[in-house]
């Protein structure tokens, strides 16, 4: 079978009605959901009282380790319910992917490039956001590359 629906029936997982690469980036978007609910969870979040709407001077770590503001836990919500909407459809799942993952790979250059003590560094990020958005970004774009090899199968 040729055209849209065989493209259509070998991207799809029988178990479940849904193509790999959606049900990936849906995954991602709740992972992003749920770390933009945890940056306002005190103890998740330790020095929860140094939290700021913006900037360097966020002393909230979370799980100890990621420097957070309330602007970096907006926008993670924001990206999860971004995700949520574009895994309604593969093309949409594979821009959020692929898009998304440019762009925590851009973040992780902006990270080693800001002085994380200067006012520029509005997220804020510090070092373990640094790689963590290198993880975030190779990992997006792979999970895309995956899934949609594995659909073509």
């Amino acid at each position: 079978m040729t055209g849209p629906m065989a493209h259509a029936r070998a991207r799809h997982n029988p178990a479940d009605g849904k193509a790999p690469v959606r049900r990936a980036a849906a995954t991602v978007a709740v992972l992003f959901l749920l770390l933009g609910v945890l940056g306002f969870v005190p103890g998740v979040t330790s020095r929860f009282d140094d939290l700021r709407l913006a900037g360097h001077q966020s002393g909230a770590l979370l799980f100890g380790a990621f420097q957070v503001s309330v602007l970096h836990n907006l926008v993670h919500l924001a990206f999860g319910v971004a995700g949520l909407v574009l895994a309604r459809t593969v093309s949409g799942a594979r821009t959020f992917l692929v898009g998304g993952g440019a762009v925590y790979l851009v973040l992780w250059l902006y990270g080693l490039a800001v002085d994380h003590d200067s006012a520029a560094n509005v997220v804020p990020v510090n070092a373990a956001d640094d790689w963590l958005h290198l993880a975030l970004g190779a990992g997006m774009i792979s999970l895309d590359v995956l899934t949609a090899r594995r659909g073509r199968r």
